[in-house]
């Protein structure tokens, strides 16, 4: 294949993931119950926390900014955190405890009841994110999976899943950040009303 037709592949495969994830009623029904969840954890004092690794970390600290900064327009603050953004944190823990505890000993500490965790993970595998889904289930934090079409082990973990109906990393990465703009979108529009 020439440039061109990778090009034209690589857009119709992520249209095409974008039109089943469209068509799946269970999913959008989980997205809405996702709005849902959040908008009930901001409105009573509550945080959301995202937590990845690798790419997903990116999409986890992109999607914690849109809550805390703005979306679509200027309102107040929508507490909101991604978990690895502390690197001397991430580190010594990593290095004295494991990498796969970096995630559960931050929200052990920082998590409340009625906090809500979002892990996002493309195998839904992620020893880090299982492990502080555990922490969430101990603690009564709300956990939400962004996954790929198995959901992994986080499909049994989590209380809600949104896995993305697709196994090629790029296309669920592409749509994660879809479906969270969406939550985010409409978590704004749910709290402060329509855009300015």
């Amino acid at each position: 294949m020439d440039r061109k037709q990778v090009i034209s592949s690589r857009l119709r495969a992520h249209i095409d993931t974008l039109s089943l994830l469209e068509q799946d009623e269970i999913l959008k029904a989980a997205v809405a119950t996702a709005v849902e969840k959040i908008v009930a954890c901001f409105r009573s004092g509550g945080r959301v926390y995202f937590c990845g690794n690798g790419g997903s970390a990116a999409d986890a600290q992109h999607l914690a900014a849109e809550f805390s900064g703005r979306f679509y327009f200027d309102r107040p603050v929508l507490p909101a955190d991604a978990l690895h953004c502390n690197s001397s944190y991430l580190t010594a823990v990593a290095n004295d405890y494991g990498y796969e505890k970096v995630f559960a000993r931050l929200i052990s500490g920082l998590g409340r009841k009625g906090d809500i965790l979002v892990g996002i993970s493309t195998s839904g595998n992620s020893k880090n994110i299982l492990q502080a889904f555990d922490v969430c289930k101990e603690q009564g934090l709300y956990s939400i999976a962004l996954t790929g079409a198995s959901g992994g082990k986080m499909r049994d973990a989590a209380d809600l899943l949104i896995n993305v109906p697709s196994n090629d990393t790029p296309r669920i990465q592409e749509a994660h950040i879809t479906v969270g703009h969406i939550i985010c979108e409409l978590v704004e529009k749910d709290i402060f009303g329509e855009k300015q």
